[in-house]
């Protein structure tokens, strides 16, 4: 008697497995800012019951569609959803519309039909990135010491701004050299490279999200040649000071031995 309770048990569990609730399945999505994206429900055709969605920890109603009812998209709590939604009178998928950063979060569908069903969805939105700038940090150009090579190093600087969830790398070629990464909105975001004017490496800048990316090349020529020749017009600014010293005191010897045979002049015909 205890064995039949028992399968009768099994059989009962299996049969709510078949006709009760399937399990909530957890998915990811990103998506560009400004881009549209579809939550889809999976279901080819919706008949009976209705499909209801929810947006956030405190699951508030975004949009509903019912059985024999003409398919309707509503902004209930949150104005972030204004004219934005898109909800499939078939199937109950949802399309969210020229989506922001606003709408990042969890997005959950309960479907009550042929079988019932809970889907989350955690959207993740990303921003445009911008085109990193370099630039030469002139007052970190350097000289090498006399025991070392006579070439000169450059120090460049790669920023970006206002970006957020991002990784800003340097790259010699296809080598990785360096990176850092930002989670929060950082309003200017820098990396540091160092070489030497001279050399023919390929180097770029690159950021990137887990969507899309930007890179910059560095000009070596372009960049570090002025790093090379800063020191240039100091040189010029030495030569001429040297040569005005020197034309100042020609020009005093001048002076002195003029009046010197001018004086032995008018001494001579004093005599």
């Amino acid at each position: 008697m205890f064995h039949v309770f028992v399968l009768f048990c099994l059989c009962s569990c299996r049969l709510i497995g078949v006709f009760g609730a399937e399990a909530n399945k957890m998915l990811s999505v990103s998506v560009m800012e400004g881009d549209s994206v579809t939550l889809n429900t999976d279901v080819t055709e919706f008949n009976v019951g209705r499909i209801v969605w929810k947006f956030g920890a405190e699951k508030s109603l975004i949009a509903m569609i019912k059985r024999n009812k003409q398919n309707s998209t509503s902004d209930v709590l949150d104005e972030r959803f204004r004219d934005r939604l898109k909800l499939d009178r078939q199937t109950g998928s949802l399309t969210i519309t020229n989506i922001t950063t606003q709408h990042a979060g969890l997005y959950e569908v309960n479907i009550n039909g042929a079988k019932r069903l809970t889907k989350t969805f955690n959207v993740s939105v990303y921003a445009q990135v911008s085109v990193p700038v370099i630039s030469r940090n002139s007052s970190q150009c350097s000289s090498p010491s006399s025991s070392s090579s006579s070439q000169q190093n450059c120090s460049l600087l790669c920023s970006v701004v206002n970006v957020s969830h991002v990784t800003l790398s340097w790259y010699k070629g296809n080598s990785l050299l360096s990176s850092i990464s930002v989670s929060d909105l950082s309003i200017s975001l820098s990396l540091p490279l160092e070489v030497e004017y001279q050399e023919k490496n390929s180097y770029s800048c690159v950021i990137n999200n887990p969507i899309t990316n930007q890179t910059t090349h560095l000009n070596i020529t372009e960049l570090c040649q002025q790093c090379a020749d800063q020191g240039l017009p100091l040189l010029y600014v030495v030569l001429i000071s040297a040569a005005g010293s020197l034309l100042i005191v020609a020009a005093v010897v001048m002076c002195c031995i003029c009046r010197k045979l001018s004086k032995n002049d008018r001494e001579g015909k004093c005599q």
